[in-house]
């Protein structure tokens, strides 16, 4: 079969191309954002890309073209495709209907922790011996793809409560269905789609609905949010994590040595390369969920020392002149805020200079501006590039007690910040976008300077 897919270049949608590819289609793509890691994969994989959103793009014999939720009416392929009647679906539906059907999904839903959390998860049944499939919305570094079919009755795949496309409204997991899921959080995100938070909790609700009786939901004991939602209703036996029937002890602060609890009996003690309690939590759920289809604790403590994260996730980008620069993906105030006190924990006393490009609508509508600086309290220095809608940045900067920049564009920031960055510095880079390759662009600098 031919498929085309609009928006491959997305993280869910290129993971679609991947297991489409491996199932035997012929696959193509169009995106107006190419840029790695996503693009390399797919190149990689063999799957033919192209820029831009030329209806010529799309082969004339093809039989479906699956629709990404970045595209909207009026983009010239989809008015192509409607015209012309050409047979089209959504990417979470086509996975439903193609991949999920009789396996045994487990997913892993909630605002933050959810590409790391679904990496561990299919990491510790890939130590077992289980060769699940996944889908994740990232490049786990253990696998190197961030999909493939696998040949088990299991599949782990990150379950986005973000729309499916312009033609179905639901959160794309309202398709999976799982057998095992994990609820890690839940705030207020996505304020492109969802009026409130209530909105979200009802999105929830329904995924809820969906989890069979003889299933499992693995949650997050902390959490006042997802506790309201299973109010709701709740037809499946549930596993706490946090505190309750799995908890954890640091034994290291920074969060890289934690013993693990099952009902008080301690099954065994972590040593792995990851840092901060709330990826201590996200193990934690991983390990239940993996002990849902019979993975012994003890096996999945032992195998997590040998997990290695997500790209974009804390991931060193490079080393110069004894200054350390990170790629993250954190955007949203709870995640940065965890992302750095994690990395405090780790570093000491050592300079932290926060560089940040508030990408996401939610907080380009000014969300969670008030939430902003005590999110960076653990950094030295922030320093941030400004956006394309006015929101408040200025006066919220203005606030911080520690220094603060705000730049035009990328290389104005490079050009002022790499001449004050001293060895023994920390630059951790976040944003959920390319930033205009602001990473290797610093890394030159400070070795140019």
């Amino acid at each position: 079969m031919k498929l085309h897919i609009l928006g491959i270049c997305g993280t869910f949608m290129s993971g679609i191309a991947v297991l489409a590819k491996q199932a035997g289609h012929t696959v193509t793509g169009s995106d107006m954002n190419v840029y790695p890691p996503m693009s390399t994969q797919l190149i990689s994989q063999g799957i033919a890309l192209n820029e831009g959103y030329d209806p010529a793009h799309i082969p004339a014999d093809v039989d479906y073209v699956i629709v990404g939720n970045v595209i909207k009416r009026g983009n010239p392929a989809i008015e192509h495709v409607l015209a012309n009647q050409i047979p089209y679906i959504s990417g979470p539906q086509w996975l439903a209907e193609n991949v999920l059907k009789d396996r045994w999904v487990l997913a892993v839903a909630g605002t933050h922790g959810k590409t790391t959390t679904t990496s561990m998860l299919a990491w510790l049944l890939e130590s077992a011996g289980l060769g699940p499939g996944f889908l994740i919305g990232g490049v786990p570094e253990n696998f190197g793809v961030s999909a493939r079919l696998g040949k088990s009755p299991y599949f782990v795949i990150e379950a986005d409560e973000y729309d499916c496309a312009f033609f179905d409204k639901r959160s794309k997991f309202i398709h999976y269905h799982p057998k095992t899921l994990i609820l890690n959080n839940l705030e207020f995100d996505h304020a492109d789609i969802f009026a409130d938070l209530e909105a979200i909790k009802q999105q929830f609700h329904y995924l809820v609905r969906t989890v069979p009786g003889n299933g499992l939901i693995v949650r997050n004991a902390e959490d006042n949010n997802l506790a309201s939602v299973l109010e709701k209703g709740c037809w499946t036996p549930q596993a706490t994590f946090g505190r309750g029937e799995w908890s954890s002890e640091l034994t290291e602060k920074d969060g890289s040595v934690f013993k693990v609890f099952h009902s008080d009996a301690e099954i065994g003690e972590v040593h792995w390369r990851l840092l901060g309690k709330h990826n201590v939590d996200n193990a934690l759920a991983a390990i239940a969920a993996a002990h849902h289809v019979k993975v012994d604790p003890s096996v999945s403590a032992k195998a997590l020392s040998g997990f290695k994260n997500v790209k974009r996730r804390l991931e060193i980008k490079g080393k110069v002149k004894d200054v350390v620069v990170y790629d993250d993906f954190a955007h949203h105030p709870t995640a940065i805020a965890t992302t750095l006190s994690g990395l405090r924990a780790k570093i000491g006393t050592a300079r932290m200079v926060a560089v940040i490009e508030f990408g996401s609508y939610t907080m380009r509508s000014g969300v969670h501006k008030d939430r902003i600086r005590e999110a960076f309290a653990d950094a030295d220095m922030v320093v941030c590039k400004k956006t394309d809608t006015e929101w408040g940045l200025n006066s919220v900067l203005g606030e911080f007690t520690q220094p603060t920049a705000l730049y035009d564009d990328v290389d104005s920031l490079v050009k002022n910040l790499a001449p004050v960055l001293q060895a023994g510095d920390h630059v951790i880079i976040m944003s959920n976008s390319g930033f205009g390759g602001i990473h290797q662009k610093l890394i030159d600098a400070i070795e140019k300077g």
